[in-house]
């Protein structure tokens, strides 16, 4: 008999063939076909980087949950793996939803969410969501081992389990629902397969969320960092503008103490389009987050085209001494850089000057100079439907795009830092843009969806003069 593994093979094999390549990503990781969403499982093992992730392997729609997989040499050219995971056991039944990996001596193991109803799948009364494991000495073929923490009594929700390890002891935080307050709840093993509750880690105040998704809780600099991506926060100003958020509280945290923060809940990326991120150690120490970069109830354009969703670059953090995120590109992404088009132009008056004719896969590189240019607005576009421009009355940098054909228009943006420089470092893809401003000061990634002719890469000066100290950009 064929395992729904192989099934789900077997449909993206077909599925592969009628994509449409458009908007599919040159150099992102993203489906053979079919649906993306969370990345799971981010790891070293046996001299390769995996990632797996949330996948409905037969249609561009989300669905019953599988986990993909991809593995890299070098973060990324990704080689697809067959499927990891498929809901096919009791436990999982409805669906193999977000978790995490880990390497126990000579075995990678996977700890994931399995998703289930007891009953029509109409009301949340009947969900039961349970952490469950699977290993592999290889890598790539997997033996699942089932259910290890079954659902608390009264919750519901619960899901998305990131372990790690400290000195002996295995640790893991799930995110969880109770009522209309997002938790995330603190476990403990000995052997990854009987784990002891260790209480509630965080929970939300008023408007921080009725569900804490995704957590991850790591030392950066010192501290302690809890990644989340809450559901339920209200916008405020500028803040919180996208149906969901990701983010962090810094604090501090010692095994058998509570986690402890002073700050604000803190957006990781200021875009449209950025969601479930996860972070995971490299072989030298580094601490590399990639997140999904889509966004919940978007339009999602190319599904028309057989695929859905894509990750964001890999992106290294660290921690400044205000005690925030610092996020720039994993070294290894330089590796995918051609020759280098220097820009000529240092000054814009009221113009449009043109980079390329042409950017499909293209990194840019800007510094402008702030404190001496006067223009009310300055900055890059690609073709009509893609600004990343400061507006100097708002004191910000703003990232609009305007696809009205897909229903897909608006802008986010985010303070100008205080220095007199700001440098941008932009990465244009198919369909994404990632914006990284002075080495790590903030971050905003969005989908864009450019029509055929509109992929004219522009200077521009609007109502004055706009100084740039570089400008030039490598084709990827």
């Amino acid at each position: 008999m064929t395992s729904l593994s192989e099934q789900a093979d077997q449909a993206l094999s077909k599925g592969q063939c009628g994509i449409n390549p458009r908007w599919y990503p040159r150099y992102h990781l993203a489906p053979r076909a079919g649906w993306m969403n969370d990345p799971n499982g981010l790891v070293w093992f046996d001299g390769w980087y995996h990632t797996f992730y949330q996948h409905h392997p037969y249609s561009p729609e989300w669905g019953p949950m599988h986990w993909g997989h991809a593995r890299s040499k070098d973060l990324v050219h990704w080689e697809h793996l067959p499927i990891a995971l498929a809901p096919e056991g009791a436990a999982d039944k409805d669906g193999c939803f977000s978790g995490s990996a880990v390497v126990d001596n000579d075995t990678l193991v996977l700890i994931y969410t399995g998703h289930k109803y007891h009953g029509p799948a109409d009301t949340d009364s009947n969900l039961y969501q349970v952490q469950c494991l699977a290993s592999s000495c290889d890598g790539i073929h997997f033996k699942r081992h089932g259910l290890v923490i079954d659902t608390p009594n009264g919750l519901h929700h619960f899901r998305d389990p990131k372990v790690w390890r400290e000195g002996e002891v295995w640790y893991m935080v799930v995110g969880s629902r109770q009522g209309n307050t997002g938790q995330v709840r603190l476990y403990r093993s000995a052997d990854l397969h009987e784990w002891q509750a260790e209480g509630i880690l965080a929970e939300a105040a008023e408007n921080e969320g009725y569900m804490w998704e995704c957590p991850d809780l790591f030392t950066l600099g010192g501290k302690r960092v809890l990644m989340f991506s809450p559901q339920g926060m209200a916008g405020e100003g500028y803040r919180c503008r996208n149906l969901f958020q990701s983010g962090y509280l810094v604090g501090d945290w010692e095994p058998g103490q509570p986690f402890t923060h002073t700050g604000k809940f803190t957006e990781l990326d200021h875009g449209h389009d950025f969601y479930a991120p996860q972070s995971f150690m490299t072989p030298d120490g580094r601490r590399i987050v990639i997140g999904w970069l889509d966004m919940w109830e978007s339009p999602m354009p190319e599904r028309q085209d057989g695929w859905a969703g894509m990750l964001s670059l890999p992106r290294e953090i660290s921690l400044g001494d205000d005690h925030r995120v610092r996020m720039k590109p994993a070294l290894e992404v330089t590796a995918l850089r051609g020759h280098y088009h220097s820009t000529s132009v240092s000054r814009l008056n009221n113009q449009h000057v043109q980079m390329a004719s042409d950017a499909v896969t293209t990194e840019i590189k800007l510094a402008w100079n702030l404190s001496a240019s006067t223009a009310e607005q300055y900055g890059l576009s690609l073709g009509s439907g893609l600004r990343i421009y400061v507006d100097d009355q708002a004191g910000r940098l703003v990232l609009e795009r305007r696809y009205p054909e897909f229903s897909l228009e608006g802008t986010r943006s985010i303070p100008l830092p205080a220095e007199s420089i700001l440098t941008l470092q932009v990465f244009i893809d198919c369909s994404s843009v990632e914006i990284f401003v002075n080495e790590g000061y903030a971050c905003l990634s969005s989908r864009i969806y450019p029509q055929p002719g509109q992929r004219v890469l522009s200077l521009f000066a609007h109502q004055g003069t706009a100084l740039l100290q570089e400008a030039g950009y490598w084709c990827l």
